[in-house]
C-alpha cells in the first residue's frame, strides 16, 4: 500500500505539470482545448526520438516544450485567424497530431528502458551524493523506505518552480490581459488589446507545459506510445476540479497550488481504486470518468445544500422579524 501511494504521488508531481497547462487553457482562457491529447504525445515522441539518437535528455525535454508551444499556437491561429470554433480547432489539431506523432516516432512505440533519461540521470546523481541514505535515516520510523527519493524530490522542485513562474507571469501586464481575455474578450478588445495574440500565446504556453509533462512521463515510464495521450484532457480537468474543490481557488497562487494538489490526489485515488479486486488496469479510463463526474457533481450538491440552508435561515429571520413587528403593533394598540 505504501509503495503504491508513494508511486502515485511521484507520478502526480509529473502529471501536475500537464494539469497546470490545462488550467491555463480551461480556467484562465476559458478555452476547451482538446489539443492536449495530441500535444502530450508530441512532447513524449520528440523527447524519445532525440534521446535514442544521442541527444542530452535535458535538451530533449526542452525541445518538447518548444514543439508543444508550436502545437498550441497553431490551435490558437486556427481559432483566431481561421475563425474556427474553439472546440473544433482543438479537435482538428489533435487529429493532425496523431499522424504527426507517428511520423516523428516512425512507429507506434519507442522504448527508452536502455537509454539515459532525465530520470536515470537524476537518480544516479542523487545516489552518488548519498542523499537517499540521509533521508531514509530521518524517516526510518515510518516503516517504509523507497528505492530512491530522487524523482520524488526533483519533480516536486520542478513543480514548485513552474508554479512560481506561472504565478508571476499571471500577475504581469500580459498575464492580467490573459486573464481578462478569458473573462471578457470584448471588453479587452475595447481597450485596443490584441486578444488574438493573447489567445495564441496562452494556448502555446498551455501546450508547452503539456508536452513537457509528456516528455517526462515517457522517460518516467520508459517508453513513448502514440496512444498514451488518450483522455489526457479529462485527467487534466479532473486534477483542476478536484484541486479547486479540496483546496479552493480564491487567488492565482492558491489555484495553481490546488491544481498540483489535485493531480496528486487524483493519482492516489486512481492507485487505490486499482487495488480493488474487481477492477482491472483496463478500467483506468472508466475510473477517471467516474472521478471527474463525482468531482463535478459533489460540489454542486454541496453548494445547493448551502444555498438551501441560507434561504431557510433568511426565511426564518424574516418570520421572526414579522412576528416582532406584529407584537409591537399589538402593544401600541393597547
Amino acid at each position: 500500500m505504501s509503495t503504491a501511494i508513494f508511486s502515485a504521488i511521484e507520478a502526480g508531481f509529473i502529471y501536475a505539470i500537464m494539469a497546470l497547462g490545462v488550467y491555463l487553457s480551461f480556467r484562465i482562457l476559458d478555452f476547451p482545448d482538446l489539443t492536449v491529447d495530441g500535444s502530450f504525445v508530441t512532447g513524449a515522441a520528440v523527447a524519445s526520438v532525440l534521446i535514442i539518437n544521442g541527444t542530452n535528455p535535458f535538451l530533449a525535454s526542452a525541445a518538447a516544450l518548444l514543439v508543444g508551444f508550436a502545437a498550441g499556437s497553431i490551435t490558437g491561429i486556427l481559432h483566431t485567424k481561421g475563425k474556427i470554433n474553439p472546440l473544433l480547432s482543438g479537435i482538428l489539431m489533435m487529429i493532425a497530431l496523431y499522424s504527426i506523432n507517428l511520423r516523428i516516432m516512425g512507429r507506434s512505440n519507442v522504448p527508452l528502458l536502455q537509454q539515459d533519461t532525465v530520470m536515470t540521470a537524476v537518480t544516479e546523481a542523487w545516489q552518488n551524493a548519498g542523499l537517499d541514505k540521509a533521508i531514509n535515516s530521518m524517516i526510518s520510523f515510518a516503516g517504509f523506505v523507497p528505492r530512491t527519493w530522487a524523482i520524488f524530490v526533483t519533480m516536486a522542485f520542478v513543480d514548485i518552480v513552474i508554479k512560481l513562474l506561472l504565478d508571476q507571469l499571471l500577475k504581469t501586464e500580459i498575464g492580467l490581459a490573459l486573464r481578462a481575455t478569458g473573462d471578457n474578450k470584448q471588453m479587452v478588445s475595447s481597450f485596443s488589446a490584441n486578444t488574438d495574440w493573447l489567445t495564441i500565446f496562452g494556448l502555446g504556453l498551455s501546450n508547452a507545459l503539456v508536452a513537457f509533462s509528456g516528455a517526462l512521463v515517457a522517460q518516467y515510464g520508459g517508453f513513448s506510445d502514440v496512444g498514451m495521450g488518450i483522455g489526457m484532457i479529462v485527467i487534466g480537468l479532473a486534477s483542476v476540479i478536484i484541486g479547486e474543490a479540496l483546496f479552493g481557488a480564491r487567488t492565482i497562487a492558491r489555484a495553481t497550488l490546488a491544481v498540483i494538489g489535485g493531480a496528486i490526489v487524483y493519482r492516489i485515488i486512481l492507485a487505490l481504486a486499482l487495488r480493488v479486486q474487481f477492477l482491472e488496469t483496463g478500467d483506468v479510463k472508466l475510473i477517471t470518468a467516474v472521478i471527474v463526474m463525482v468531482a463535478l457533481i459533489v460540489p454542486n450538491i454541496v453548494a445547493a445544500q448551502k444555498e438551501k440552508r441560507r434561504k431557510k435561515r433568511k426565511t426564518q429571520a424574516q418570520e421572526r422579524g414579522e412576528h416582532v413587528a406584529g407584537a409591537q403593533t399589538d402593544y401600541k394598540s393597547i
